[in-house]
């Protein structure tokens, strides 16, 4: 308790200092030649877009700008790093299979500043606007904004994203899209712009549907197909799976609702966790908010002071050394306690199920994002337990009852064993799929 409590006075402290000042949001042209470049790679999802030939085909996929492509120069969402470093020497090696197969890249996606805001707002490469509320007003959601939303306009079929405290399942929900966080190791984040590697950075694909989700796993994993068709197999059926259902305090009640319409829809089995599963998933939040802010700061206070790196970044670094200060090394030896309740859960039941979001995504607001909007935003999201885990976790758009003439979309996380992105698959076919 009396850590929980030294951990919420330093999330004030940070809080503070975040308040002190409001950052405006600085939006950029939308016009360049060649119909402006694609209107500006369609309201910046690209920061470097190359469109396909007209009439070609195959696959098209992105990659985030904080993932080395020989020859570029990675960004990582900075005009710091953008305009002082050298392009990258060699692919990072998530790219092998992509390579391989000889996949068209059509872009670096876009993305918050070192990969470390949740609202998706980039002062210097400008916003991704979301199109989930209809009139382009609510946040695409961070860090990987660029990569949920080049799938969502259709400009790329597959997106590869990074996910160290929900970067892949909060802006494919905030979008709309289909996002899988990996299992922690799985795939390797070498050549990655680093924020926690030895703790939580992940790396996995986004995408419109369900089957471009596969296909962009099997860019990842070597062998994945297999896997997969083995998980489509041998449970075919929703009947055949077991949903641990995880409810929250402060979850929109019309979230939790069209989620459970849907479970109970597609006929899986589902299961009520208890009050006491429901305190250590809290603890396991807190504490890997906590380890992602402290290692924030470990790896990239080199960029606290430095011109051309957004004071909002400078804010976020900082707040981290007063983490890693305070309860970092309480949190992480509270891991293998976490993990192991996790193995315990997971003999009962296939997934645990719990909203992505506890809210719909909100506007961003007239001024921009700002510290105590990052904030909150932060607090929103359900999903930095299971980077703190290291267990894969899959973000499913579900539809809610519609608001006049606009249906609001919520976001479904499944949460599986570790090495299960094949069965999260599985059953996110089965969600898609129509009765």
């Amino acid at each position: 308790m009396h850590a929980l409590m030294m951990n919420k006075r330093r999330s004030s402290m940070a809080l503070s200092i975040f308040s002190v000042l409001l950052l405006p949001i600085l939006f950029s042209g939308c016009a360049s030649p060649e119909q402006r470049q694609v209107k500006r790679s369609r309201e910046h999802a690209f920061i470097t877009y190359w469109p396909p030939p007209a009439g070609s085909t195959g696959l098209r996929l992105a990659v985030k700008d904080n993932i080395d492509m020989q020859g570029r120069v990675t960004s990582a969402g900075s005009e710091y790093v953008s305009k002082n470093s050298a392009p990258a020497t060699r692919d990072a090696p998530l790219l092998t299979l992509a390579r391989e197969r000889n996949v068209r890249i059509v872009g670096k996606t876009n993305l918050t500043e070192f990969a470390i805001t949740v609202s998706g707002k980039n002062s210097f490469f400008g916003t991704p606007k979301s199109r989930l509320d209809g009139k382009n007003e609510v946040i695409p959601g961070g860090s990987s904004s660029g990569s949920a939303m080049a799938v969502a306009t259709g400009m790329a079929d597959v997106s590869f994203g990074t996910d160290t405290g929900g970067s892949i399942r909060v802006p494919a929900a905030c979008c709309g899209v289909y996002g899988l966080k990996t299992t922690f190791g799985l795939v390797s984040t070498k050549g990655v712009f680093p924020i926690s590697p030895k703790h939580l950075d992940t790396v996995g694909p986004l995408a419109r549907n369900m089957n471009h989700l596969v296909q962009g796993m099997s860019l990842l994993q070597r062998g994945f197909e297999t896997r997969y068709q083995e998980a489509v197999a041998d449970k075919p059926l929703a009947r055949h799976i077991t949903i641990g259902r995880l409810y929250l305090d402060g979850t929109d009640p019309e979230i939790d609702k069209a989620i459970d319409a849907e479970l109970a829809a597609k006929r899986f089995k589902v299961i009520r966790l208890n009050k006491s599963f429901q305190a250590k998933w809290k603890q396991a939040e807190e504490d890997g908010k906590v380890v992602a802010l402290a290692d924030t700061w470990l790896n990239d206070q080199k960029y606290a002071n430095q011109k051309g790196v957004s004071l909002l970044t400078k804010l976020v670094i900082m707040s981290g050394e007063l983490e890693y200060k305070g309860d970092y090394k309480a949190a992480l030896k509270r891991k293998a306690a976490w993990q192991r309740e996790l193995r315990q859960i997971f003999k009962q039941v296939d997934f645990i199920a719990v909203p992505t979001l506890q809210g719909l995504p909100p506007k961003m607001p007239f001024w921009g994002s700002d510290a105590v909007f990052e904030w909150r935003v932060f607090d929103m999201q359900n999903t930095v337990g299971v980077n703190f885990a290291g267990n894969p976790a899959l973000a499913v758009p579900i539809a809610m009852p519609a608001r006049g003439k606009t249906v609001p979309v919520t976001s479904l996380q499944l949460v599986g064993p570790r090495l299960s992105e094949a069965e999260l698959l599985n059953a996110g076919r089965l969600i898609e799929n129509k009765l």
